[in-house]
């Protein structure tokens, strides 16, 4: 079976994904019962701004509040007030949100509700130092994690015993009931990981930071590490009291996404199978592990018959061997996928749901049995880009790449691997 348009097919499972993770259907399966006293808003993430717009059409009665998400991701509210901040690498604008959103909670009594909606992209958008680190400590921190090849679970480990809001230390700073609306970016949705779980407390220890460090030879500045070896690194656990009225919800999964892709997959004709939602690993080990898996229902119809699309969700990682490559997971994830399917009948997107790879404006990019002859054509050698981390160049010299603008939403990766 040809399939006329490989990409529109694939870009529209893309889509159904995406929609399938609206935050408002998710909040509005989970609304809070309305507080004697006040309704707070806090929030962080990508598509913080979006759930806080849904919020306000949901909400029946006053509110206001604060949320930060990333420079671009802002939209229109009327009582919540937008905050917008740098991502994956923190800035001021960061910490003065961080500010905010702790001091719009620490008063409110145990009368009043605070909402809080998370959502990947958080971890970064709430610097919080503890003294004596600084924001630049920090920087440091989120550069060295981005570049260590860590899954997003390590990292986050690390990020709450060295910051003041992180590890459930914003809940804690309220006597107001919490409400954590939380869509997941995090391969097997434990909410104490979204955004490093700024309202939800989970009992990983400063113990574990410290070995996470170990593990993955982490250069961290000298403060981080005396400060990983002091109490004041310990971060409430999750049966201490003062969480005992808060709840947290998902709302959104990668998970439910993937099973919209397939719907509207098979809705086509084309059969789909959902290899993972939770696939973590190095981008282009992920990758190669795909393509035999597609080369294998190519050429001898097994472990599924042709056509089918396979599918995958979860958060990959990139162990950075240049500093002086552009690209992110998903664009590394199609090149290597891309070398490995050389020549053969198979299409691939590989994006992250937010719309932003990495720090691109690219959400992620296509790849097919042609990539690689083409990009010898225009002059690139693609086992050099996938070498030096520059996948961002190649895709988008060849008119690969897949840009969608912000989502309003963040259910972390999606492949689509079509043998038609």
């Amino acid at each position: 079976m040809m399939i006329p348009a490989p990409r529109i097919f694939l870009a529209s499972l893309f889509d159904a994904a995406v929609k399938a993770a609206d935050p408002q259907t998710g909040i509005a399966a989970h609304l809070p019962e309305k507080p004697r006293g006040k309704t707070v808003v806090i929030g962080a993430g990508k598509g913080a701004a979006q759930m806080a717009s849904a919020l306000e059409r949901l909400w029946k009665g006053p509110i206001h509040g604060v949320v930060v998400t990333r420079y671009g991701y802002g939209c229109k509210t009327n009582s919540i007030e937008i905050i917008e901040a740098a991502h994956p690498v923190p800035d001021a604008a960061g910490l003065i949100a961080s500010k905010r959103l702790t001091d719009a909670i620490k008063d409110l009594s145990e009368d009043d509700l605070v909402i809080a909606l998370i959502c990947g992209g958080g971890s970064a958008l709430l610097p919080a130092p503890p003294k004596p680190l600084t924001l630049d400590n920090e920087i440091v921190l989120n550069e060295t994690l981005l570049a260590s090849g860590a899954p997003i679970s390590a990292m986050n480990v690390v990020r709450k015993h060295l910051s003041t809001i992180k590890g459930g230390r914003l809940a804690a700073a309220t006597k107001a009931r919490v409400v954590s609306l939380i869509v997941s970016d995090i391969p097997g949705d434990n909410a104490a990981y979204v955004a490093s779980g700024p309202t939800v407390a989970d009992n990983s220890t400063r113990h574990e930071a410290l070995e996470i460090v170990a593990r993955y030879n982490l250069k961290l500045p000298k403060a981080a590490i005396d400060h990983l070896n002091s109490t004041g690194a310990d971060a409430p656990r999750a049966d201490n009291p003062i969480f005992s009225r808060n709840s947290h919800h998902i709302i959104a999964s990668a998970s439910v996404s993937l099973e919209a892709a397939a719907a509207v997959s098979r809705s086509s004709g084309i059969e789909a199978v959902i290899l993972s939602d939770s696939v973590e690993g190095e981008a282009r080990d992920v990758a190669l592990v795909h393509a035999a898996i597609a080369k294998g229902v190519f050429e001898r119809n097994r472990p599924f018959g042709k056509p089918v699309v396979i599918l995958s969700g979860g958060e990959t990682t990139v162990t950075l061997k240049s500093r002086h490559g552009k690209g992110g997971r998903n664009s590394e994830f199609a090149l290597a996928a891309a070398l490995a399917i050389d020549g053969r009948d198979i299409h691939v997107l590989a994006a992250d749901t937010d719309g932003i790879d990495g720090t691109g404006d690219n959400a992620g990019a296509f790849a097919d049995g042609t990539t690689v002859a083409r990009l010898r054509v225009a002059g690139f050698d693609p086992r050099q880009l996938l070498d030096t981390n520059d996948s961002y160049t190649g895709f988008k010299n060849i008119d690969d790449l897949f840009k969608t603008g912000p989502t309003g939403t963040n259910v972390n990766d999606f492949r689509a691997m079509l043998i038609s």
